[in-house]
């Protein structure tokens, strides 16, 4: 079983134009079988700022240790935080910045990344890191509405490409307690 074949029970009650003996609007109940979705809403601005907190020790170590330029150092971080990524992503799912926000890195089996796909993820975040600005719309007490840009990351490119979820580590036992109830209910059909 996978974490992309779980489906989600919703049931839906959506109101009829019609009305019980007591007044009650009557509804109709709707059932679908959604996509498990494993992920968490806010991960992106998380994730940018564990990426930032992996390249900060890297970026430290060139500038005062190696007396490199700050940029320089920031750029020399980027490879360094691709490799050490990879490597603790494959062994603990989660990097150091990643612990910090308690988030983990998981395959679609439910467990962590294998090597060469950590690595291929890790590669494919440099990608991440285009902006992608919407319009909002806020609402001011005083001056009433008010309409600006915003700026977001859109880091999930890497995640679907390789087929990774990343996911709240107090979630991890109720995904894995999914595949498994699941995975016995396909074995019965």
């Amino acid at each position: 079983m996978k974490i992309s074949e779980i489906k989600e029970r919703k049931v839906i009650h959506r109101p009829t134009r019609y009305f019980d003996e007591s007044g009650q609007r009557i509804y109709h109940a709707y059932e679908y079988h959604l996509p498990y979705n494993p992920g968490y809403k806010g991960n992106e601005t998380e994730r940018l700022f564990a990426k930032w907190i992996d390249m900060l020790p890297f970026g430290l170590i060139f500038y005062f240790l190696l007396h490199k330029v700050i940029v320089i150092s920031i750029l020399l971080s980027i490879p360094c935080v691709i490799i050490a990524g990879t490597i603790t992503e494959w062994s603990w799912g989660t990097t150091l910045g990643k612990k910090i926000f308690k988030i983990k890195v998981l395959d679609d089996y439910g467990n962590y990344p294998g090597f060469l796909k950590s690595f291929q993820r890790n590669l494919l975040c440099l990608a991440n890191f285009s902006p992608v600005f919407s319009e909002h719309t806020t609402r001011t007490i005083a001056m009433g509405r008010r309409t600006g840009t915003r700026m977001n990351f859109s880091m999930h490119m890497n995640n679907t490409i390789c087929k990774t979820y990343i996911v709240k580590e107090s979630k991890i036992p109720e995904i894995r307690d999914l595949l498994k109830y699941q995975g016995d209910q396909n074995l019965l059909l």
